[in-house]
């Protein structure tokens, strides 16, 4: 059986652009035919995209590899090449896309929000483009760019607007298999629930909203202790939190601990994880009201129950009985509708892109000196660098780019060694 991956990482390559192409006209009746070289095709984009129909991220554990296609040479007669296929791949709604160094660089949370991986390299320009006045017929072109190429790691983060949060064995699956039409595994041991479930409960008047079971959590999940990070994770985008309380706890039931202290180590857990989710809307529910009656029938009435050691309890429930489920899905949906109305979605969904990088000097283990730039290594990326007109118009390009004073900046020196995209030559100050 399939299981639930909320972690992974996946290898995005977009496409290499086209090359482009040295022609000339070669045609009856026309003497000295101009260059009429194409452009190469740019090659395809990697893009993720938020699908509400992609349950976890079980698709990139073995298979992590995605690219996008290439684009296609420039031929005669000012032929440009095709641009490569876009490749988009669906994520889950909830989808954070991180660096791996841990930099948050995209939240695709709505379905059709979409984030642009990797760019594909664009096409060499013909020799068409290179014509002028100084040069009549270039004998050159440029080469397509490499696509981009990069290792991303992947977080699912739950879409749901109420959390069910509780201790182990709690009966939050059995729970939310009686509101919902979700079927979670379910056994008397503590961890029966090793991934989250979600749910969605329909009420009568036609109002939906989805409930997420979420592992048991225990003291010291927000340190890591057991799978708390992963499993509080799943947390931070609930509008509202069912804190499920054992109500035999330390006196028989499955919970060691007594309700009280329950609440207690929750509230702390939930607090130093994010301390902003103590702040949202919560019921405390008490479960197996079925042996605690009294308690069940006067929080049916409505009544807020004081128990042992100040807790209070907004409900008491019984997922066996049926006991005050439907009290609880209502108020469960009055908390997600008074949630939903005090916030506004974003019209859209947007990621900002560093801006381009201009140039720059690094200095390398052996000396040696590497110009780093998209626009630098662009400038050299020739068909044929042997060809005079080509050096002059690759010179022309760096200068104007400043590479000549970034390397004197850098304390570059005749005869040293300098490093551009493939090219690779001696620095002389002229």
């Amino acid at each position: 059986m399939s299981g639930f991956v909320d972690e992974s990482q996946i290898h995005v390559k977009a496409g290499d652009g086209g090359a482009g192409s040295v022609a000339f006209r070669r045609e009856a009746h026309v003497a000295k035919g101009g260059p009429d070289g194409g452009d190469g095709g740019k090659g395809g984009d990697v893009w993720l995209v938020a699908d509400r129909n992609v349950a976890s991220l079980l698709g990139f554990r073995d298979h992590p590899h995605r690219r996008a296609g290439n684009g296609t040479h420039g031929s005669g007669k000012k032929k440009h090449g095709a641009g490569g296929d876009d490749l988009v791949v669906a994520v889950p709604e909830g989808t954070v896309v991180l660096d791996r160094d841990g930099t948050v660089l995209a939240d695709l949370v709505h379905e059709g929000d979409r984030w642009l991986a990797a760019e594909g390299g664009r096409g060499g320009r013909g020799n068409a483009r290179f014509l002028s006045n100084r040069r009549r017929a270039p004998a050159f072109a440029e080469q397509g760019e490499v696509g981009e190429e990069r290792w991303l790691d992947l977080e699912l983060k739950l879409m749901a607007d109420v959390a069910l949060v509780g201790f182990p064995n709690v009966g939050k699956s059995t729970l939310i298999s009686r509101v919902s039409a979700a079927k979670p595994r379910i056994a008397d041991y503590p961890f029966t629930t090793l991934e989250p479930n979600l749910g969605v409960v329909r009420l009568d008047d036609g109002f939906e909203y989805v409930v997420a079971d979420i592992p048991g959590l225990i003291e010291g999940a927000s340190e890591g202790r057991g799978l708390g990070h992963r499993f509080l994770r799943h947390i931070e985008r609930a509008r509202a939190l069912v804190l499920l309380i054992d109500l035999a706890g330390g006196d028989g039931g499955t919970t060691a601990a007594g309700p009280a202290e329950q609440a207690r180590v929750l509230l702390e857990e939930l607090g130093a994880y994010r301390p902003d989710l103590v702040e949202r809307p919560r019921l405390v529910v008490g479960s197996r009201a079925d042996l605690v009656p009294e308690l069940a029938e006067q929080t049916s009435r409505g009544e807020v129950v004081t128990i042992d050691d100040g807790l209070r309890l907004d409900l008491c429930v019984s997922a066996v009985t049926g006991a005050g489920l439907a009290h609880l899905t209502g108020r469960m949906a009055d908390a997600v509708r008074e949630a939903r109305a005090e916030v506004t979605e974003p019209e859209g969904f947007v990621v900002h892109r560093p801006v381009p990088e201009g140039v720059r000097v690094e200095r390398d283990d052996d000396g040696s000196f590497r110009v780093i730039g998209r626009q630098a290594e662009r400038a050299v990326a020739l068909s044929d660098l042997t060809n005079l007109d080509a050096l002059d118009y690759a010179h022309a390009r760096l200068k104007k780019l400043g590479v000549d004073r970034a390397l004197a900046r850098a304390g570059a020196e005749e005869g040293d060694v300098v490093h551009i995209g493939g090219l690779t030559f001696e620095y002389e100050e002229d």
